[in-house]
């Protein structure tokens, strides 16, 4: 354990502190899609069998207001399942910005390197190098995961969204 916590210190001390705030960022943002994922494993499998159960025990289901109690039992199930997904979306875009932000203060140490020591001198500007790649790598991983992450959710939501609507059959005349 004590190796592991070294070694994020030695990374963190070669990439910089933007490397911290990307590392929390992406931290906040796999515990919002590890919750969606819970939610829709566990708690929407079971909402979604009550409301099934609800509506199937109305004995009117032709009706207009039938149709709008449908209507909202889908629009509620919706906004349950897409509850966190344009927050992961927005922590997603901001995980290369944060990089970016590294890769700005990395050259920024290579131009004081530059202007102190003189142009020629690469073991001094390879830490602001460094500096510089480490966190835009750090970003683009992040965001990368997120990315499908956040797709599966959205793609799942819509797809559990559609099976409800399904399972919700009004019944019409005939004739």
């Amino acid at each position: 354990m004590i190796e592991f916590l070294e070694a994020i210190r030695d990374f963190t001390e070669t990439g910089g502190y933007v490397l911290i705030y990307i590392g929390a960022l992406i931290f906040v943002m796999w515990l919002l899609i590890l919750e969606r994922v819970f939610y829709i494993n566990t708690t929407h499998v079971k909402y979604k069998k009550s409301l099934i159960a609800e509506w199937n025990a109305r004995k009117e289901r032709r009706s207009w207001n039938a149709e709008q109690i449908r209507s909202a039992y889908i629009s509620r199930v919706s906004l349950k399942l897409n509850a966190g997904v344009p927050i992961i979306q927005a922590l997603v875009a901001l995980c290369p910005l944060l990089g970016l932000m590294g890769t700005v203060t990395g050259m920024i140490e290579v131009f004081d390197v530059m202007a102190m020591t003189g142009s020629g001198n690469a073991r001094s500007m390879a830490s602001g190098v460094s500096k510089a790649t480490i966190p835009t790598m750090a970003g683009m991983v992040g965001a990368l995961s997120g990315v499908f992450a956040s797709t599966w959710l959205a793609k799942t939501s819509k797809t559990e969204r559609m099976h409800l609507e399904d399972e919700l059959q009004l019944e019409r005349e005939i004739g």
